[in-house]
């Protein structure tokens, strides 16, 4: 990667000229950018193509959207701007670890509004909001809403870095459960009726015996069913079992609630 660290001083000034100073430089003399950069850069490039972290800008102001993807693709970030909330509705989004920063002040609908909207639509994408020093209240909101962090202006430069890196591995460590769970599904969905049935009561902590007087069946039967329900699910142990079905949100059934089948 090329040593940047001799152009700083003139981009740090163009970017606070050319952005009213929303989004600073730290200080320059106890940070090191090269290292940051390279930092940031490794975490990026790490990702396959299609799973290269994408972080959306929403702000009414083309000179800070410029600023902030400026930074953002120093790091090898891809950035995708946007002027409004409704604009960023819109548009396609790749399916990819990203997140949101954008202005807690937006023509039309505010943040809080968008970030209120993405909760009702299920649009998980971590929030990063920009708000001025004395709006208080709106930083409060946001944080109590879910927001990963609410940078006040002037934005450290590097506070942005740290707090997009956040929120993209909360993004991914979402994609990863959740794409986790969907196997999960689809292994259930294998199950037959009666293999589920001896998962509820093996996920209760009930002995082979004891389903099988549950279930009037012989104990043999259950372990049958057991083991072909342990390798449907890919479970190596009760305790791996337990967790799939925690994962699942799945909880044993009240026994009168358990149709015996024949």
């Amino acid at each position: 990667m090329a040593d940047i660290s001799r152009k700083l001083p003139a981009i740090a000034a163009e970017r606070t000229a050319g952005a009213d100073r929303h989004l600073v430089p730290c200080d320059l003399a106890a940070l090191d950018w090269v290292q940051s950069r390279r930092r940031y850069g490794r975490t990026a490039d790490a990702q396959d193509d299609d799973q290269r972290p994408v972080v959306y800008v929403i702000d009414q102001d083309p000179a800070t959207r410029d600023v902030i993807t400026s930074l953002l693709r120093s790091v090898r970030l891809e950035a995708l701007t946007f002027e409004t909330a409704a604009e960023f509705l819109s548009a396609l989004r790749p399916a990819a670890p990203s997140c949101l920063v954008t202005n807690t002040r937006l023509p039309g609908q505010s943040g809080l509004d968008l970030q209120t909207r993405l909760g009702q639509a299920g649009i998980h994408v971590p929030l990063i909001f920009i708000a001025d020093t004395n709006d208080v209240v709106t930083a409060v909101r946001a944080m109590k809403a879910g927001a990963v962090d609410v940078l006040t202006m002037p934005v450290c430069e590097q506070d942005m870095l740290d707090a997009v890196m956040t929120a993209i591995e909360k993004d991914r460590r979402r994609r990863t459960e959740l794409k986790t769970i969907n196997g999960l599904h689809s292994q259930f969905r294998d199950l037959t009726e009666r293999e589920r049935q001896v998962m509820h009561h093996v996920v209760a902590g009930l002995m082979n015996k004891q389903i099988a007087a549950r279930l009037n069946l012989s104990e043999v039967t259950v372990k049958i069913h057991r083991g072909r329900l342990m390798r449907k699910m890919n479970a190596r142990s009760v305790a791996g079992l337990v967790q799939m079905a925690n994962l699942l949100r799945w909880r044993p059934l009240p026994l009168a609630a358990e149709p015996i089948l024949p």
